[in-house]
C-alpha cells in the first residue's frame, strides 16, 4: 500500500506567523510554490497561507503592513505520513487544494501536492 510518506516532500518551505507577509510572498515566487505551511517556533503546524490569500491582501492594499498570522488559514487539513494516499488525493479534490501538509503530531514533516501524487501514479503506469 502507497502512503503518503512515499509521495510527500519532505523539505518543505515554511514560514513564520509573526513573518512579513511580503516575506511569505517572496518564498512563494522564489520556490515556485503556491502555498506554504505556517508554523511556530517549535515547526508545529498553526495555519497555511496561499496564493489566493495573498490576493487577497494585495488587492486590499495592506501588504505591506501585514503579518503572515493576520492573512493565514487557521483552519488546515493535514494528515499523518502513515496515511493511505487515496485518502489524501480524495481530500485534495473534495476541498479543491493544491497540496496538503503531513504532520506528525503537530510537527510538519512533509507536504503533498497535487503534481506530487500525479508524478506517483505516472511512475504506476511506468513512467520515469
Amino acid at each position: 500500500m502507497v502512503t503518503v510518506a512515499d509521495i510527500m516532500t519532505r523539505e518543505v518551505v515554511t514560514i513564520q506567523a509573526k513573518a512579513p507577509l511580503r516575506e511569505a510572498l517572496f518564498k512563494l515566487v522564489q520556490n515556485k510554490i503556491s502555498g506554504l505551511p505556517v508554523v511556530n517556533q517549535k515547526n508545529e503546524l498553526v495555519g497555511i497561507i496561499t496564493e489566493k490569500d495573498m490576493l487577497n491582501f494585495i488587492l486590499s492594499g495592506s501588504l505591506p503592513q501585514t503579518v503572515v498570522k493576520e492573512a493565514m488559514t487557521k483552519e488546515v487539513i493535514c494528515f499523518p505520513p502513515d496515511t493511505p494516499y487515496e485518502k489524501l488525493c480524495l481530500s485534495l479534490i473534495e476541498h479543491n487544494f493544491r497540496r496538503i501538509p503531513i504532520v506528525e503530531g503537530k510537527k510538519v514533516v512533509g507536504i503533498v501536492a497535487r503534481r506530487d501524487l500525479l508524478r506517483e501514479i505516472s511512475r504506476f503506469y511506468g513512467q520515469k
